[in-house]
Formats: structure tokens, C-alpha cells, sequence
């Protein structure tokens, strides 16, 4: 059954809800690509196991914007973009939380929310039980320490693909890029991103790598 869950940074100051969240609506995976790993180290969060698993990977639950809202603090919702014409990366300033990624496009039904934003576990059900089993993993190759054991690609992988292909398509169909906490009624972004200099992305990678 579809649930609403809250959305809140750790301070508590950035608070909002993810609405009509069911496995069947959206799309769980963990993504171990050197992006999402700098992202976390961007926001000092690389360390302790909070935002990166042991090996590096991100748990993500994707769905469309126009699920989330916040209710609380907008005002503190900040982006980054690690390099030109890269993902926006969402976080909330006032704690350094990271809550969300998705294209710089208006037009785009995308936004792979961070599992350290979302309280799945509100209603007193699992991780898994929320937000479904993870159906695959991504970008291994940039895993950290022996990753032997997790899934390089094939038909799993491939089969998560094309779920999110066809959430994507239904999502842009509904109309569900809007309305977005992303962006204004007007399609501008709600902040403009820093964009990391070469010499903060080569910090950055160095912690990351570290």
C-alpha cells in the first residue's frame, strides 16, 4: 500500500514528505559510480557509514519530483554540480545532509532521493519492506576494497534499466516533472549550483580516494 514518509536533514531544519512511496512506484538501487562517493566526501559525509556503505555505494530511491515536497526550511536546500553540466546534486546547507539528485532539466521526471533523507522506516517497516528490495547495482567498478562479490551487470542489471525506462516514460506521461521542489512554476531552478573548481573537485577526489 502507497505511504507517505517524511523527508528531513539531520539538523531537523529541512523537512518535507515523499509522497505515495510503493515499490511498484518507483525504482531502489545502489550506485557505487566516483560521482555519488564525491558528493558524499563534498559534504564531509564520506567517512562513518551514514551516506556511503563499506564499499562506497549509495543507496538511492528513485522516483518523480513532483512526490516530494518540503514544508519546512526550502530555504536551506542547496545544489552542487561536481563538474559542468553534471547531475544536480541536492543537500541541505544547514547540515551538510544530502538529499537528492536529479537533471538540471525541468522537463525530466527524475529524482533519485538518498536514503539518509528518507525516514522509511516511519511506519515501523523495513528499509526493504518501504521501498522494495534493491533490484540492482550500478558502476561497481569505482567500488571500494574487494567488491568481487558484487554484481558487475548482466540481466539484472539490465532488467533495472529498462524499470526505470518505463517508470521514466509512464512519470513524464502523468505530467509528474511538475510540480517540482526543484524548480519554480517557471521551470528556473529553485538555486543555481556551485560548480566545483578544478582545484575543490581535485580536493575533493583526494579525500574521496584517500
Amino acid at each position: 500500500m502507497p505511504t507517505d514518509l517524511p523527508i528531513r536533514c539531520e539538523c531537523g531544519t529541512l523537512q518535507g514528505t515523499l509522497r505515495g512511496v510503493d515499490p511498484a512506484r518507483g525504482n531502489r538501487l545502489i550506485c557505487y559510480c566516483d560521482d555519488c562517493q564525491s558528493f558524499a566526501h563534498f559534504l564531509n559525509r564520506g567517512e562513518g557509514g551514514a551516506v556511503l556503505d563499506d564499499f562506497g555505494g549509495t543507496d538511492l530511491f528513485q522516483t518523480s519530483p513532483s512526490r516530494i515536497t518540503f514544508e519546512e526550511g526550502a530555504e536551506e536546500l542547496a545544489a552542487v554540480n561536481l563538474k559542468p553540466g553534471g547531475l544536480m546534486r541536492w543537500y541541505a546547507r544547514c547540515c551538510n545532509t544530502p538529499i537528492a539528485n536529479t537533471m538540471r532539466s525541468p522537463q525530466m521526471p527524475f529524482a533519485g532521493t538518498l536514503h539518509v533523507a528518507v525516514d522509511h522506516a516511519a511506519d515501523g517497516r523495513s528499509r526493504d519492506e518501504t521501498l522494495g528490495p534493491v533490484r540492482g547495482t550500478s558502476l561497481t567498478q569505482f567500488a571500494k576494497g574487494d567488491a568481487s562479490h558484487l554484481e558487475a551487470g548482466g540481466g539484472r542489471s539490465l532488467a533495472m534499466l529498462g524499470r526505470i525506462l518505463r517508470l521514466l516514460f509512464v512519470w513524464r506521461l502523468r505530467g509528474e516533472h511538475r510540480p517540482s521542489p526543484f524548480f519554480d512554476d517557471e521551470g528556473n531552478l529553485r538555486c543555481e549550483p556551485h560548480v566545483l573548481t578544478q582545484d575543490e573537485l581535485a580536493e575533493v577526489e583526494a579525500r574521496r580516494d584517500a
